[in-house]
């Protein structure tokens, strides 16, 4: 388990210090991503991915509850009602509540796939103005000690805050 740190850097070259910093720190690159306004990051810097940009984890996951409580509640009501001629049996009320769920987790995802990142969208009037996030993901033993290093190395870089940790089976 990791936990994620944000920090606002003033500029490229100074994300590009810090990349450099994070580095020598022995965090791996796979863990550490910016985000900086219309595709200014060179190319050797780690950059966000589709799925950090935008909402799409987060509304399939929503759309699969949704779908799976939708499509139980269908097949609750099927079973009670049936269709004239019908049997329906457990095997089709799983099957009708687990299609609800996988329709749900599509159509939210594809929505959401459109909308910026809830979770960044408090960073993105200063990187509309010209900063650059710097996302890592640290080890929970080592969280305050890369926060002492950045802080006393780079204390005008803003601390952006410090995303709680996730479960792993929630």
């Amino acid at each position: 388990m990791r936990r994620r740190l944000y920090y606002m850097l003033p500029d490229i070259p100074s994300a590009r210090a810090m990349l450099d910093e994070l580095l020598l720190a022995r965090i791996e690159i796979s863990h550490i991503k910016f985000l900086a306004k219309d595709k200014t990051l060179p190319p050797d810097m780690p950059d966000c991915s589709f799925l950090q940009r935008t909402d799409i984890v987060h509304g399939a996951q929503l759309g699969m509850v949704i779908g799976g409580i939708v499509g139980l509640g269908t097949a609750i009501l099927l079973t009670m009602f049936p269709p004239d001629g019908w049997t329906i049996r457990t095997a089709a009320i799983l099957l009708v509540a687990l299609g609800g769920a996988l329709f749900g987790g599509w159509a939210s995802g594809m929505n959401a796939a459109a909308i910026p990142n809830t979770k960044l969208e408090q960073f993105a009037p200063r990187i509309a103005q010209g900063q650059v996030l710097l996302i890592v993901d640290v080890p929970p033993s080592r969280v305050l000690e890369i926060e002492e290093m950045i802080q006393k190395r780079h204390p005008d870089f803003a601390f952006g805050g410090i995303e709680p940790p996730m479960l792993a089976f929630p």
